[in-house]
C-alpha cells in the first residue's frame, strides 16, 4: 500500500485523551522538580513532545493548565476519600477519618509533591484558593449528616495542620499516635 509519507517520517494516529494526560503529567512533574514558575507553555509542550499549538489546543492558557492539574489532583483526592469513606464501616464520621487518613498517608515520606507545588500556589493564587475552598465546602456539605460537628471540623483543621507541617518540613513528633488520637476523636464526637 502506497503513502503520502516520506519514508523516513511516520504517521502518529492522534490520541488526543493521552495528548491530555501526558501534559497534565509533565505540568504537575514540571512544578514538583522546578516550581510553578517553570510550567511555561514552551517546557510542559517540550516535555510532553507537543508543539506549544498542540498544547494550546487542549489548554487554551498556561493558568487554564494549571487549574486542570489543580482539579486532577482534587478529582483524585475525591476518589481517594470516597474509596475509603465506603470502606468504612462506621458512616458517622465516616468522611473526617477518611481525611485523616489522606493527610497522614500522604506524609512528608510519600510523594506529595504535586500537591505541595500546587498548594504554595494557592498561598498567591486567588483563583486556586477559591477552588480549594469551594472543594472543601462543597465536600463538608455533601457529609453534614455524618461529620457536621464542630468537633469534626476541628479535627479536619487539625490535620490540615500536620499536611501544613509536612509541607513545610516541620517534623511532626509521634506522629502514629497523633494520627491514633485523632481517629479516636473521630468516633467519640460523631453526631
Amino acid at each position: 500500500m502506497a503513502t503520502d509519507y516520506p519514508e523516513t517520517g511516520y504517521r502518529r494516529r492522534k490520541q488526543p485523551e493521552l495528548v491530555h494526560r501526558a501534559l497534565l503529567d509533565h505540568a504537575a512533574r514540571l512544578a514538583v522538580e522546578h516550581g510553578l514558575a517553570a510550567v511555561t507553555v514552551q517546557a510542559v509542550a517540550e516535555a510532553a513532545g507537543v508543539t506549544k499549538g498542540g498544547l494550546l489546543h487542549h489548554f487554551p492558557s498556561k493558568q487554564a493548565l494549571i487549574d486542570a492539574v489543580f482539579a486532577d489532583l482534587l478529582e483524585a483526592l475525591d476518589r481517594q476519600l470516597d474509596a475509603r469513606i465506603a470502606a468504612d464501616p462506621e458512616p458517622r464520621g465516616a468522611f473526617t477519618r477518611a481525611y485523616l487518613a489522606s493527610v497522614f498517608d500522604t506524609g512528608p515520606e510519600a510523594n506529595a509533591a504535586a500537591w505541595a507545588a500546587l498548594a504554595i500556589s494557592m498561598l498567591t493564587d486567588p483563583h486556586l484558593r477559591r477552588r480549594w475552598s469551594d472543594w472543601v465546602e462543597g465536600r463538608q456539605e455533601r457529609h453534614r449528616a455524618t461529620d457536621g460537628t464542630p468537633a469534626l471540623a476541628a479535627i479536619r483543621l487539625a490535620a490540615d495542620g500536620i499536611w501544613l507541617a509536612d509541607l513545610t518540613g516541620v517534623a511532626v513528633e509521634e506522629r502514629a499516635a497523633m494520627r491514633d488520637f485523632l481517629i479516636r476523636q473521630t468516633r467519640a464526637n460523631a453526631p
